[in-house]
């Protein structure tokens, strides 16, 4: 398989010559006597370059770094009338692939040197299309993965959402089956995120506050409904019984990976800022803001709902109780806050 060879030499009989023997081995040939004619012949399709190093105007080592600098990855033959170690130490820093010596003698170690060098041009080439097949191939995995990922996350999404609505569909039957718990949770999320907002929570803070607003009394599902409908004053035993629906609810909540926040402002509900709240009797920092805001909307919608043991207070009354326990039971800072949404927007509430 014949290969094409640039030979650059200012002498005229010694580029004759090697254009000769390379023709003799059957190569396509290109002479010139220069470097710079080098450069402005150059092409991708050459196999090897055989560059003189004493040459006039750009000598072969000048020559070699423009080809460098031009990123041409076409093996050099060095050509040399007297070899020294600087010019091999300086060709080698440059990438020259190998020496020949001038006049060439011994016609067959030519021939094996330039035939080496073309094999290393192939392996060069053949490299090069390999790197872009596989640049192609990584791109397009890179792309089906992209897709693969999209289609997870809307599948993610979608399950995410579905759980989300069966477990809300679950917990508003429940309240609904007692005329005194109907609409808590609906009330509860709503004056959570219109605390939330005020307070000027991020958007993904108001997400989770949404989510655990709507599933702080799921724990009530697997507890006696005969304690949460009784007329009267709870029990010891029965209230008790009571205080484990936040521990539970984050059970039943903590399959779901999507809503770990959410779980612990589930469970942490009904802790209290002095630490004397429950289930974990924690307090002060160990409360987060979102944790904050559900336990005071939560507590208020409780105050001014109607039970059959009690009266239900006015919204001035149970914002004047909230104001009483900041500090102890409420942040105060959020309980202020708080008060100047519900005062602001009485008509959304009951009265």
């Amino acid at each position: 398989m014949s290969s094409k060879i640039l030979i650059a030499d200012d002498d005229t009989l010694v580029r004759s010559s090697i254009q000769k023997i390379l023709h003799m081995f059957h190569h396509d040939v290109v002479a010139v006597e220069s470097g710079r004619q080098v450069l402005e012949q150059m092409l991708d399709d050459f196999d090897v370059i055989v560059l003189d190093i004493n040459m006039p105007d750009m000598d072969g080592f000048e020559t070699l770094e423009r080809l460098n600098q031009q990123r041409i990855d076409i093996p050099v033959l060095f050509l040399t009338g007297a070899g020294s170690m600087e010019n091999a130490v300086k060709a080698i820093h440059l990438g020259a692939y190998d020496f020949l010596t001038k006049p060439i003698v011994d016609i067959e170690l030519f021939h094996i040197k330039v035939n080496q060098a073309v094999e290393k041009r192939r392996f060069l080439l053949q490299e090069k299309v390999y790197m872009k097949k596989l640049e192609i191939e990584v791109e397009k995995k890179t792309h089906e993965l992209a897709e693969k990922n999209l289609l997870l996350e809307r599948y993610s999404s979608h399950l995410e959402n579905a759980t989300v609505q069966i477990m809300s569909s679950m917990q508003i039957a429940m309240e609904e089956k007692d005329e005194y718990t109907a609409g808590h949770t609906r009330r509860v999320t709503e004056l959570a995120l219109l605390l939330g907002e005020a307070a000027g929570l991020s958007g993904n803070d108001i997400t989770v506050l949404h989510r655990a607003s709507q599933f702080h009394d799921i724990g009530k599902l697997v507890i006696d409904h005969s304690c949460i409908r009784k007329a009267g004053a709870l029990t010891p035993e029965e209230w008790e019984l009571i205080k484990k629906h936040p521990g539970i609810g984050a059970s039943i909540i903590e399959p779901l990976t999507f809503m770990d926040r959410e779980r612990n402002i589930i469970r942490h509900h009904h802790e209290k800022l002095d630490g004397t709240g429950y289930p974990d009797g924690i307090g002060g920092s160990e409360l987060d803001t979102l944790t904050r805001i559900l336990t005071i909307v939560d507590s208020y919608d409780a105050m001014t709902s109607r039970r059959n043991y009690r009266k239900n207070l006015t919204l001035p009354e149970a914002v004047v109780e909230l104001r009483h326990c900041a500090g102890t039971q409420f942040d105060p800072e959020l309980v202020e806050i708080f008060a100047g949404v519900v005062l602001s927007s009485c008509s959304l509430y009951k009265q």
